[in-house]
């Protein structure tokens, strides 16, 4: 009842909000000319002209069309209809001057210049931030070209360049690596893939490594609560990335792409990229990766492998077919095998076969995946579009931790989500609505060490979600300055009940360079204790959880719901004749009820549990974002992370999280086609769990220390086609030098390999090529 009592205040508050700035705004708004900017075909139709200027003679107002066409202008010097002169212009057609109208919604046909060649104009800059100026929501774009500054293996890697997602090892033996934003796990964060299920579930550990980086083409980052129509999961925000597309139209599209790569440590990459045109209405794209290692790791000699050997395959297959009257879709398949074995090793570095008594690690995943995107753009009406997506995955994973803890786990999930979207009157005023449907079935089996006599713990938490739901969200531009985009969604969860979402985001551009963002809104989302906490499992800590995992009627684990707040300021400067640009963020993740898991209670010990108390996370960061001088840019930035939660009745800091961080990106290009990039990252103290009753050689200190890692890369383009690239990771060979606690006996008590706070591998080069035909 308290929950829900809570509920009902935050969603009474953001309806009061969006009221009182209708109020205002409506108050405020100046009289001004709407309309909407056509081309009519030699056919009669009409299309949109997307980016049209619209000015006022003899004035600085002035405003372009957007992708609908439409525009809303301000009244200049003049503020009655038929005393000014309103200039449209587009290139390729005769500009329109209109004077003395008596309307305040106009519908413009621009005519093309007849008897005129048009010549092809190439324009190179440089975007002023990597934020996406026109979003109301607080969105990073992180472009393939942002993507080559690193080597960029797979998604996990691809976030050495952005300051927003940190990255770090999941532990020391198994090479998985987890993301946190805003100081928080990756798991609260909505990872997405073209807005379909992205990695979740089973394979929220490792599920990381299953992207590969030369297949993305884009990364969208998001700060605090996303749009409704993705779904209730977003706690922190959102990350979305965008695969290759078979999309000829674009002239920068690979018709062939080849990239090899290997590293010091004897891993060895390569991926191939085809798109081809089969006729005008049907394209096709292939992705193919392969990767494999078979070389032993162990930088601190402790008889561990740092990171495991084996091998992936991974192929995906897309088609798109576009009828050129309205009607597009896209549908795919890909298939993925990864097979890792780690663990101890013979000191004559042969891997050593299961009965020899060593602690060994065996990982094996396996995923099916079938997408298809269906959708309708009306001809005559651009703004309005129906669109539907699906998709359909089966994923497989065997963990097998020393044949001490085992964790099996399948998992097969069902997601369609229906959206129409118009406008209301003009487009400054636009909607989405539509419904989504989720069903995913899990089944898992875990065998877990249970104390000194070695007596295995089964588990077979199985369990089915049915999740039907409807939302609806409004775009509202009143002002010029001013947008807002309001979302409410609904889900009934078979478990759970019926869960209500609603979101707001606010932006206001304060002058022509400067503006301010304002979010809120909250998540919710089903916590896999056991896939999620895998890594958990290379120890000998006994796991103590309910028996009813997921019945709340028999006290089981409740689902995670936060609120999150978002502040973010955005100046951009010029300095010398260069734009450079400062962002000012400031969030708030507030739990209503949180999964603890609980490192302190006892060092020999994972306790799982509902949240009782304070759980919360403040995140602050600066950026900066400057070209020193030409094609030679810097980016700065600084976060502060308070993060806290009730652990056995106590609050303190989450562990592993550095409360400072600085970053730093340099970046420079030469005219000659040489690019040379540079990352160093400062990680403040971080707290780690506490180890006091364990023996005096078992003991962790309390804090980590600082410090510096630095990444770099070199690289250089023969013609429009070859790439060669070498860089070298973790430069300053700065590495966490206790790794795992009581490897001499992994068998017994006392044995973790879990207590990672720094970096695992040391010094390590690469090198590689890209070919490409386009």
């Amino acid at each position: 009842m308290k929950v829900c009592f809570k509920q009902g205040i935050h969603f009474v508050f953001l309806v009061l909000l969006f009221i009182f700035i209708s109020k205002l705004t409506f108050g405020q708004q100046k009289n001004g000319v709407k309309g909407i900017v056509l081309e009519e075909s030699s056919k009669g139709n009409f299309t949109p002209l997307f980016g049209a200027s619209v000015f006022w003679l003899d004035s600085a107002s002035g405003t372009t069309t957007d992708s609908s066409g439409y525009f809303f202008i301000n009244f200049g010097n003049s503020d009655s209809i038929g005393k000014s002169k309103l200039i449209i212009r587009y290139l390729g057609f005769e500009s329109d001057t209109i004077e003395n109208f008596k309307s305040d919604n106009l519908r413009v046909i621009l005519a093309s210049q007849q008897g005129k060649k048009l010549m092809e104009v190439t324009v190179e800059g440089r975007a002023l931030s990597s934020i996406q100026m026109l979003e109301p929501m607080n969105t990073t774009l992180m472009t393939g070209k942002e993507l080559l500054k690193a080597a960029c293996c797979n998604l996990s890697e691809s976030f050495e360049t952005n300051p927003t997602v940190e990255v770090t090892y999941s532990d020391a033996v198994t090479g998985a690596k987890q993301i946190q934003m805003l100081g928080l796990s990756g798991n609260y964060i909505l990872m997405t893939q073209e807005n379909l299920p992205g990695v979740r579930g089973i394979m929220s550990t490792y599920g990381l490594a299953f992207t590969p980086g030369p297949w993305i083409e884009s990364i969208q980052v998001t700060k605090g609560t996303c749009s409704v129509a993705n779904g209730y999961e977003s706690l922190t925000g959102q990350i979305n990335v965008e695969l290759k597309k078979p999309d000829w139209s674009i002239k920068t599209r690979e018709k062939l792409y080849l990239n090899a790569y290997a590293n010091s440590m004897g891993r060895f990459e390569i991926n191939v990229n085809s798109t081809q045109k089969l006729n005008k209405r049907w394209f096709v794209t292939h992705l193919v990766h392969g990767n494999t290692m078979q070389h032993n790791v162990d930088f601190n000699k402790d008889g561990f492998m740092d990171m495991p050997m084996g091998q992936q395959i991974n192929a995906m297959q897309r088609w798109r077919y576009d009828d050129g009257k309205g009607i597009s879709a896209q549908f795919g398949l890909q298939t993925m095998f990864d097979f890792r074995k780690g663990g101890q090793f013979h000191s004559n570095h042969h891997h050593s076969s299961s009965n020899s008594g060593l602690y060994e690690i065996d990982l094996k995943n396996k995923t099916f995946l079938a997408f298809g995107k269906t959708g309708y753009i009306f001809p005559s009406k651009k703004y309005k579009s129906i669109g539907l997506m699906q998709s359909f995955s089966a994923n497989e994973t065997h963990q097998n931790y020393g044949e001490v803890n085992q964790y099996h786990g399948n998992q097969k999930t069902y997601y369609a989500n229906l959206i129409y979207q118009s406008i209301i009157g003009n487009s400054n005023l636009k909607f989405r609505i539509g419904t989504s449907f989720r069903w995913e079935k899990y089944q898992e089996n875990v065998s877990l060490f249970s104390g000194p006599t070695k007596d295995s713990r089964m588990k077979e938490p199985s369990r089915t979600e049915i999740v039907p739901g409807a939302f609806g969200e409004l775009t509202w531009n009143p002002l010029i300055k001013l947008s807002a985009v309001g979302g409410l969604r609904i889900d009934h969860h078979n478990l759970f009940g019926v869960w209500l979402t609603p979101r707001l985001h606010l932006k206001y551009e304060v002058t022509e360079k400067s503006s301010v963002r304002i979010s809120t809104g909250s998540g919710r989302r089903l916590a896999n204790i056991f896939a999620e906490n895998s890594s958990l499992m290379a120890s000998s800590r006994t796991f103590n959880y309910p028996n009813e995992v997921y019945n709340q009627k028999k006290n089981g684990l409740l689902p995670e719901y936060a609120w999150n707040y978002g502040l973010s300021w955005n100046q951009g400067f010029e300095i010398n004749n260069r734009d450079g640009s400062l962002t000012i963020d400031a969030y708030r993740t507030d739990f209503q009820n949180q999964v603890i898991v609980d490192l302190d209670q006892n060092p020999l010990e994972v306790n799982i549990y509902n949240l009782s108390g304070k759980s919360y996370s403040n995140a602050i960061q600066v950026l900066c974002e400057y070209e020193i001088i030409k094609r030679f840019d810097v980016r700065l930035a600084y976060k502060w992370l308070d993060v806290n939660q009730t652990l056995n009745g106590k609050l303190q800091e989450r562990p592993f999280v550095a409360r400072d961080r600085f970053f730093v990106n340099l970046a420079y290009k030469t005219r000659s086609k040489w690019t040379f990039d540079a990352t160093s990252n400062w990680n403040g103290v971080k707290r780690i769990p506490n180890t006091k009753s364990n023996p005096v050689e078992l003991q962790f200190p309390e804090n980590s220390p600082a410090y510096w890692v630095l990444n770099a890369q070199i690289s250089k383009s023969f013609g429009r086609n070859l790439d060669f690239y070498i860089g070298g990771e973790n430069l300053f060979d700065f590495r966490q030098r206790k790794l795992i606690n009581n490897p001499e006996n992994p068998f017994g008590t006392g044995f973790d390999a879990s207590m990672v706070w720094g970096p695992v591998i040391g010094r390590m080069g690469y090198g590689g090529i890209r070919w490409t035909i386009r």
